[in-house]
């Protein structure tokens, strides 16, 4: 096959990979909600099945090239007063980042649920501001408080950027991505407010050494792990920044573009699959029953953590790759495996997107009243509550996985038509890529159908 025929594969491997990572984590959010999902298995098997019959239907039937191009180039200038959105984004970040330090070290004694620490970084930002940058547009820029309070370094060092390869630059992401994972599972951030608080001041102090050792634009633009997560669920945006301004295109329609560029940029977008799925398969009895195993064998309980998250990332990443090489023995092309890893990664982060979505919206639901009493009396917040959601809530997190999955099906659909010059070698690309996709989604089902259970030796 031709070159769009091994992109093609490559890009649907790792969608893949996404979707068992990012469904894994359900099982924090049933803990977080106190709520099951209520989504029977048959349901999952079945959105499964939709997703390799829109695949099929997709490569085979769409294909008019001057429609797909149509569809990705599509966009509208959208006005809009730059100056004053991100003064206000520099006042929000400066605010937000306030609230936490002054709740967290203030009031470690409130309860976890109506801290405004632990609350307002969960729930406000981690849940219904994450959502914002996929839904609507990445505003992370603006609002990022760690960029605003380091700039003055910036002045001080005139302005001065390192020269750094943006291979490495996304290679020290992706680290930076595993070590907060790893932290955030194996400390109790989530119910401790001053050791959150003390985490938020240590961020910005690696901040303020990553603009000492880089430049300030560099860190931010190309090291700054959350920088980085928060740039690559934008693209899935319909509002993108443009040099003059803003635009609206399709949703996920950017990702045919060159959001991806480097080796190290598909390692991040691989480390954040994974590290959802990291998360949420250290909360299953099936983990806790193999981590007592291992450290009854004689591995330091310190080393077993790290050392899984490390091996896993590991896996997926090899396993990632290894698509890539195969797409271009399916479809025999001339173009290099690295180009076709690097084609076709975005179109995982359409499903990591869509699976957000689906996990987070009833988590931010039912604890925002908990999050707007804690913003209204930060101090002194009143009995945290909880919204009772209407079970039919959970048919939108469905809704929300499939349509992650149809966005990431076209988008690599589009990108084989980009690239191969036949219909028939656009669908053949996609047989190992759906067997692949099939073993990953049965591997994410059976990690969000256990019951949680508490990751043993934290």
């Amino acid at each position: 096959m031709s070159r769009r025929g091994a992109r093609v594969l490559g890009a649907v491997v790792g969608l893949v990979a996404v979707c068992g990572v990012a469904v894994a984590h359900g099982g924090s959010l049933r803990d977080a909600t106190g709520q099951e999902l209520a989504v029977p298995t048959w349901l999952f098997l079945s959105t499964g099945g939709a997703v390799v019959g829109a695949s099929f239907l997709l490569a085979s039937f769409v294909t008019d090239r001057a429609f797909v191009a149509a569809v990705h180039e599509w966009h509208r200038r959208v006005p809009a007063p730059r100056r004053v959105l991100a003064g206000c984004g520099h006042v929000v970040g400066l605010a937000g980042f306030a609230l936490v330090l002054l709740a967290g070290f203030a009031r470690p004694d409130i309860d976890p649920l109506r801290n405004a620490a632990i609350v307002v970084v969960w729930v406000g930002w981690w849940a219904a501001f994450a959502m914002s940058t996929y839904l609507v547009g990445n505003s992370w820029p603006a609002i990022n408080p760690f960029r605003t309070l380091t700039r003055p370094l910036s002045w001080v060092l005139g302005g001065r950027d390192v020269e750094l390869s943006a291979g490495r630059a996304a290679w020290a992401s992706t680290a930076f991505l595993l070590t907060l994972v790893w932290f955030e599972v194996v400390s109790p951030l989530a119910d401790e407010p001053r050791l959150l608080a003390a985490a938020a001041v240590g961020y910005l102090a690696l901040a303020a050494a990553g603009v000492v050792a880089v430049g300030h634009d560099r860190w931010f633009d190309e090291v700054d792990p959350l920088s980085r997560l928060f740039a690559m669920y934008g693209s899935v945006a319909p509002v993108q920044r443009t040099d003059d301004g803003l635009e609206l295109r399709l949703p996920a329609m950017r990702l045919t573009d060159d959001v991806v560029t480097t080796n190290g940029g598909v390692a991040f977008v691989v480390a954040l699959v994974w590290g959802t799925t990291y998360d949420g398969f250290v909360g299953t009895p099936a983990w806790a029953s193999f981590a007592r195993t291992v450290v009854d064998a004689g591995v330091p309980a310190p080393v077993l953590y790290p050392g899984a998250l490390l091996v896993g990332f590991l896996g997926f990443h090899r396993l990632y790759w290894w698509a890539a090489r195969k797409a271009r023995d399916v479809a025999p092309t001339y173009t290099e495996a690295a180009v076709l890893a690097r084609r076709f990664a975005p179109s995982l982060l359409a499903i990591a997107a869509g699976y957000h979505l689906a996990h987070y919206l009833v988590y931010a639901l039912s604890l925002s009243p908990s999050l707007f009493g804690a913003l209204l009396a930060p101090l002194d917040p009143p009995v945290a509550r909880t919204l009772v959601l209407p079970s039919w809530l959970s048919g939108v997190g469905v809704a929300a996985v499939l349509l992650g999955h149809l966005l990431a099906i076209w988008v690599a659909h589009a990108t084989a038509y980009d690239e191969l010059p036949g219909r028939l070698q656009a669908i053949r690309s996609q047989y190992t890529l759906t067997l692949v996709m099939v073993f990953y989604t049965m591997t994410s089902l059976w990690i969000i159908g256990q019951p949680a259970a508490e990751p043993p030796f934290l």
